[in-house]
């Protein structure tokens, strides 16, 4: 069902238009498998700060979330119609076709990110069959927490409260903490 990705030893950095051209090519993705498979779809990526965006770490998270992904949809029977990683220097993706409804699905894996250490670098978006996204706001939900302190996590982003190496290190000790999953 859900296939990890090996392990990289390649840590490429990679440039902005990298960054927005992969945004670009996975907008287009879903699309056409929205377009195709006609169900929710859900689509995994992880958030990692920095310029390397594809790397052991990375993916470890990665594999962790598709592990909670696979555990959710066997707990809630979701029917998964299809599922497909790409592992890219953008850092890897997933993209998952599951007949079940969206806004379940949104909450069952917020509920998954907020129960794991890593959860809160999980970045699942959900579509419904028409293409509507929903988002936590949407759900009434709180914004995500920061990494380091309990500001909300796209302020401390913004304006770059902690250096990366404050950063990088909690990912490393949140990485190897015992899951649920």
């Amino acid at each position: 069902m859900f296939y990890p990705l090996p392990d990289t030893n390649e840590q490429l950095e990679i440039s902005l238009p990298d960054l927005l051209a992969s945004r670009d090519a996975r907008q287009a993705r879903q699309q056409e498998w929205i377009g195709l498979h006609q169900v929710t779809l859900i689509s995994f990526t992880v958030v990692f700060p920095g310029a390397v965006k594809d790397s052991h770490l990375v993916r470890h998270i990665f594999n962790q979330g598709l592990n909670a992904l696979k555990q959710v949809a066997l707990c809630r029977q979701w029917v998964l119609l299809s599922q497909q990683s790409f592992p890219l220097k953008t850092g890897p993706e997933c993209l998952v076709a599951v007949d079940a409804n969206a806004v379940e699905v949104k909450k069952a894996l917020i509920e998954a990110e907020e129960l794991s250490p890593v959860g809160r670098l999980w970045d699942f978006d959900v579509f419904d069959a028409q293409g509507q996204q929903f988002s936590r706001s949407q759900l009434n939900l709180p914004p995500r927490r920061c990494l380091i302190c309990e500001n909300e996590a796209k302020v401390c982003a913004r304006h770059r409260t902690h250096p990366l190496n404050e950063i990088f290190n909690r990912i490393e000790e949140l990485a190897n903490a015992p899951t649920a999953y």
